[in-house]
C-alpha cells in the first residue's frame, strides 16, 4: 500500500513574489522531487553525514541560484511496517530544474569518488550500501495545484506536517478542486493570516505511479501543538453552518471521492533549508 512507503512533507518553501508581473501571471505550481530511503537501524547519524556531504553543497548552491525553492529531510511521526524512514524533498520551479538537481548530485558524487580514490578512503558508494537499503529507495515527482504561504518564517524552523490523501473518481478532478477551494481553502488562508499555519497546498503526482490516491492536502506548522488549532478551526467552520449546509458539504466531497481510500500522515523535519530573507 502506497502510504506504507510514501511519506512526505512538502514543507514551507518561500514567500510568493508580490510583483505586478507575478500578479498578472498564473499562480505558480511548483514541482517537488521526493527521494524515499529506508535507513538501517543505528545508521541514522551516518545518513545525515551523507546528506551533508552529498546533498547540502549542491542543493544550497542551486537554491542560491534560484533553481531550488527549498528542500529538507523529514521522518514519520507514526511508524508502520514497511514504511521508509527518511524522506528528502526538493521543491523546484519546473522540469528543467529537476534536471539541474539530478545533474548536480551526479557531479558531486563523481567529485567525491575522485577525492576518495586519491585518499584511498572508504568511498561514498560504500557508505551508502552500509547506511540504507537501496533496493527500497523510491522516487516521486509531485506538483502543487494551489498553495499558500505565510509572510514570516520562524527562526531556524523544523516544521511539522500533516497529509490528507484522497482518491478522486475518474473525470472528477476539476469538480473536487472546486469544492476543496470553496470549503477548505478559506479556512487554511485564515490560519495562515493568524500565524498558525506556515504553508498549505493541494497537490497531485506529476508522473502518476500510484493508484491508492489522486490528490493530497498538505499543511505545515511550526509546533506540533498547532494541530489542535487547525482542528479547532475546521470544526468551528463547519459548526457555524446550518445542518443542511453541513450535509451539502459532505455530499459534495463524497460524490467525487472514494471515502474508504482516504488516509492521513504526519511528519517532522530534521533538516529544512529555505532561502535567506532579503
Amino acid at each position: 500500500m502506497m502510504l506504507k512507503r510514501f511519506s512526505m512533507l512538502l514543507a514551507v518553501s518561500l514567500v510568493l513574489c508580490a510583483s505586478l508581473a507575478a500578479q498578472q501571471s498564473p499562480p505558480p505550481q511548483p514541482l517537488t522531487l521526493w527521494h524515499e530511503f529506508t535507513v538501517n537501524a543505528g545508521q541514522e547519524d551516518e545518513f545525515m553525514v551523507l546528506a551533508k556531504t552529498l546533498g547540502v553543497p549542491v542543493l544550497d548552491k542551486l537554491m542560491a541560484d534560484g533553481v531550488v525553492q527549498a528542500w529538507g529531510i523529514e521522518v514519520p511521526i507514526l511508524r508502520m511496517p514497511g514504511q521508509a524512514t527518511h524522506f528528502v524533498w526538493i521543491t523546484v520551479n519546473d522540469w528543467a530544474s529537476v534536471g539541474k538537481v539530478q545533474d548536480g548530485i551526479a557531479a558531486q558524487f563523481a567529485k567525491l569518488a575522485a577525492e576518495e580514490a586519491k585518499a584511498r578512503t572508504k568511498t561514498t558508494a560504500q557508505r551508502i550500501r552500509e547506511v540504507f537499503d537501496s533496493t527500497k529507495t523510491r522516487d516521486w515527482l509531485t506538483r502543487d495545484l494551489v498553495s499558500g504561504y505565510g509572510t514570516k518564517m520562524p527562526p531556524n524552523p523544523l516544521p511539522y506536517a500533516r497529509y490528507f490523501f484522497a482518491k478522486v473518481q475518474p473525470g472528477k478532478g476539476a469538480e473536487f478542486r472546486k469544492v476543496w477551494e470553496k470549503y477548505n481553502k478559506p479556512v487554511l488562508e485564515k490560519l495562515v493570516a493568524d500565524g498558525v499555519v506556515m504553508a498549505w497546498g493541494l497537490s497531485v503526482e506529476e508522473v502518476r505511479t500510484e493508484g491508492s490516491f489522486t490528490h493530497y492536502t498538505w499543511v505545515g506548522v511550526a509546533e506540533m501543538g498547532d494541530w489542535d488549532k487547525v482542528r479547532a478551526a475546521f470544526i468551528a467552520d463547519r459548526n457555524r453552518r446550518s445542518d443542511e449546509e453541513q450535509a451539502a458539504i459532505s455530499h459534495a466531497f463524497n460524490k467525487v471521492t472514494d471515502a474508504d481510500a482516504s488516509r492521513g500522515l504526519a511528519t517532522r523535519s530534521i533538516l529544512f533549508h529555505v532561502p535567506a530573507p532579503k
